[in-house]
């Protein structure tokens, strides 16, 4: 908020003799300086910056007194102290012997510590399974950063008492996903987790009501990306397959029915008007989730009312 009053303030800022707004600030001199008469407004300006020089990335990283960014997918967000096994001391020399028993106290306190309630331990299990799904799903690190937020929110309210840890984290995965419309399958996530579709889709639901999530909704249009990419298909498909999907919104064809498959037939629809051939035995071998009748099915409905005889 400071900033925008301050951006407000130097375009409203005059200069008292000539009236004119074309002012320059001197950061090096602390100066507010008209630049049409010269007249120096202000020569008391305040730096906020740090009062050390950088040359490069190497001296600006060195001489920062902040530590790293709040990572929620790290245990301990990423801020934590680690005691190591070796006994060296900072200088790489031995520790006294006396001194070893104190740092294996301090050790053992320091494990006990991290450990300290059912939601630690929790987590403990939780966030390396969910590092190793979401590198399983090509998720990338700002949505995996989202899923370890909304997974520690879950733990906290208690929504995991009671099922399992998969099973959570797949859901929240899912949940994620789909509200930045990159959303992935049901069967996907049970390959990547090794858990039903029904036990993922039970806890869905069950944490979008108890963390009053609004059910984000899939759409055709958010499949054809992803689908494009792994099928090998031109921009130029991809963008007649979205323009198809709209096309067919407009007409009720896509209402009631399921958002890959739809994607799907719009992909082999707009293959075959672009000479972008796939066959839909190709798509449905290729694509998770989709089948080669409801390929064929959608494909014919989204053709018959759009006039499309192919």
């Amino acid at each position: 908020m400071g900033d925008i009053e301050g951006i407000e303030k130097k375009r409203e800022l005059r200069c008292p003799d000539c009236k004119s707004p074309n002012v320059i600030t001197d950061y090096k001199h602390g100066e507010i300086v008209c630049k049409k008469c010269g007249l120096v407004i202000e020569d008391e300006m305040f730096d906020f910056g740090p009062e050390w020089r950088a040359f490069d990335e190497e001296q600006k990283s060195k001489r920062a007194r902040t530590g790293g960014p709040v990572k929620y997918a790290k245990l301990n967000k990423g801020l934590t102290t680690e005691i190591d096994r070796y006994d060296r001391d900072i200088r790489g020399g031995a520790i006294q012997p006396e001194r070893k028993a104190q740092l294996y106290r301090l050790r053992k306190w320091q494990r006990r510590s991290r450990m300290s309630d059912s939601v630690q331990r929790n987590l403990s299990i939780a966030l390396p399974e969910l590092d190793r799904m979401c590198a399983y799903l090509n998720i990338p690190n700002n949505i995996k950063e989202e899923c370890a937020m909304w997974y520690r929110k879950a733990v906290t309210k208690g929504l995991v008492r009671g099922r399992s840890i998969e099973s959570v984290v797949a859901a929240i995965i899912y949940m994620v996903s789909r509200k930045h419309q990159l959303p992935k399958t049901l069967e996907e996530l049970a390959e990547a987790s090794g858990v039903k579709k029904k036990d993922i889709g039970r806890s869905y639901r069950f944490a979008c009501r108890r963390l009053n999530i609004r059910m984000p909704v899939a759409t055709p249009m958010d499949y054809v990306p992803r689908f494009a990419s792994e099928l090998g298909l031109s921009g130029e498909t991809e963008a007649k397959a979205i323009e198809i999907l709209h096309l067919a919104r407009d007409k009720g064809v896509t209402s009631g029915r399921g958002p890959t498959g739809v994607a799907a037939a719009a992909i082999y629809l707009a293959g075959k008007l672009t000479k972008d051939k796939q066959t839909q035995k190709g798509i449905a071998g290729r694509l998770a989730g989709v089948t080669e009748v409801t390929i064929r099915n959608r494909y014919e409905e989204i053709a018959r009312e759009l006039g499309l005889e192919i």
